[in-house]
């Protein structure tokens, strides 16, 4: 598996990552305002936690099969850190109930220790030598909500958390050249999706394309590999294809689900939770926005005597938003207030969630190589069930945040053949909470590389 793995990072276009944590900590200090003491929070959260699974991504683009076609490889691994850490018991209960088997993660776990490394580690087939090769890789990192990624993934598997967020974001300059991109940002603030946790922007993204491919137009093709029959029990298959007609629900849907992809009373709500009849509900409420604005304009003009098309009232600053309940706050108030609520019950997780923390903690299987596939044929049935939520977990987390990434890039048309970044308007942009700009991840004049780092980079480069 391990050459596997390799092949796959070093051919990928971009690499999509994502992880199941222990926890998170204190979720208030997760929300400062202040993005230095937020920093700080995350950095107590990866030194005193860690991180279960680690979920990869690859997608390799084929020019040869179409402009937007990809071979994709997922790969979900089980890890057990071999230091003292937290694991709260809510992230427990809820991994459980989704599926997650901590014997499994004991008995079979790839091991790992925090921090610098020990003794010469660069030619090991460990998860440390792994981050190494995908900074050796020289591709586009894709998160969702990286922050908190970002920061676990850099104590976890590379060194010592630097101080200063400004010698964090310069260290990661020079880890990614090629850049960090966010989904959760780009869903927002570029495709402008009403809703923006990792669910609900695939399931987007996916219905969209497949109406472009049936109107013709361009849009994404996914490949998967074949693998031998001996490698099976190390094989899932999971079928995300959206449904082929949407059938009417006698239940509403619920507002809080809708806004956030949470909701406090879980499966035992009586309104729908359905992501596919959500963003049915939210395109027909924007179509009909749209109608009542076309109206509008055009009485207006009407008054006024002017010819011609309407020329305003069809486009907004900022992304768009969602109401709860109908209160008349402001949507950046409403999100800020929901989080709060929403991480003082959660478990420390990571998952999709549109609230300010987007609070992730998916299930996991231990120790496979998670070849999505959007049609699983039907003589491959996985020999590793799972829960009914089941896809919840690293690995097939990264790839709808690769899926998302890929979907975005094709929807901004052909790039201009120049020496600059990859989709210029989301690069070194990572998404934070309650805030309406981003982190930027720049190397400041005022910023140093941390010395661990520096010593990193030598190993990176001169082992190579």
């Amino acid at each position: 598996m391990w050459p596997s793995l390799l092949l796959a990072i070093k051919t990928a276009g971009f690499v999509a990552v994502d992880t199941e944590l222990s926890g998170l900590g204190d979720r208030k200090s997760l929300l400062n305002q202040c993005i230095e003491e937020r920093y700080k929070a995350v950095c107590h959260a990866a030194r005193t936690r860690s991180v279960l699974s680690l979920g990869l991504a690859c997608f390799k683009q084929q020019p040869d099969k179409g402009e937007h076609s990809y071979l994709t490889q997922v790969f979900n691994l089980t890890l057990l850190c071999m230091e003292e850490y937290v694991i709260e018991p809510k992230s427990v209960q809820f991994l459980v109930q989704h599926g997650f088997n901590f014997n499994r993660q004991y008995a079979q776990g790839i091991p790992y220790h925090k921090g610098n490394d020990k003794g010469d580690e660069s030619q090991s087939q460990s998860v440390r030598t792994l981050f190494l090769e995908l900074i050796r890789a020289r591709r586009p990192l894709i998160l969702h909500n990286g922050l908190i990624d970002l920061v676990f993934l850099y104590q976890n598997f590379y060194a010592h958390l630097p101080e200063s967020l400004g010698t964090f974001t310069a260290d990661l300059c020079e880890m990614f050249p090629a850049g960090i991109y966010d989904t959760k940002y780009a869903a927002e603030f570029h495709a402008r999706f009403v809703a923006s946790y990792l669910e609900y922007a695939f399931r987007k993204c996916e219905r969209d394309n497949g109406k472009q491919r049936a109107a013709g137009s361009p849009h994404l093709v996914l490949e998967f590999c074949n693998y031998p029959s001996s490698m099976r029990a190390h094989i899932d298959y999971r079928c995300c294809m959206p449904p082929a007609t949407h059938h009417p629900h006698s239940t509403s849907v619920c507002d809080k689900f809708s806004a956030y992809g949470w909701c406090p009373l879980g499966s035992q709500c009586p309104q729908s939770h359905d992501i596919d009849l959500i963003i049915d509900t939210d395109e027909a409420a924007m179509e009909d926005k749209r109608r009542r604005r076309r109206r509008k304009e055009k009485r207006r003009r009407a008054l006024l005597g002017l010819p011609g098309k309407q020329t305003s009232g069809e486009t907004e600053d900022g992304p768009p938003t969602k109401q709860v309940c109908g209160e008349g706050l402001k949507a950046e108030k409403i999100e800020q207030e929901v989080a709060e609520d929403e991480t003082s019950n959660q478990p420390g997780s990571r998952q999709g969630h549109k609230n300010d923390l987007e609070v992730e903690l998916k299930a996991t299987r231990p120790e496979t190589a998670d070849v999505t596939t959007l049609e699983a044929p039907g003589s491959l049935v996985s020999p590793n069930p799972v829960p009914k939520d089941g896809l919840h977990r690293a690995g097939f987390d990264a790839f709808m945040t690769g899926y998302i990434m890929a979907y975005v890039a094709m929807s901004q048309g052909p790039q201009p053949c120049s020496s600059g970044p990859w989709l210029p308007e989301c690069h070194n942009k990572v998404y934070l909470s309650g805030k309406a700009v981003p982190l930027t991840v720049a190397k400041s004049q005022f910023s140093r590389s941390s010395k661990a780092h520096k010593q990193k980079m030598k190993l990176a480069w001169g082992s190579s």
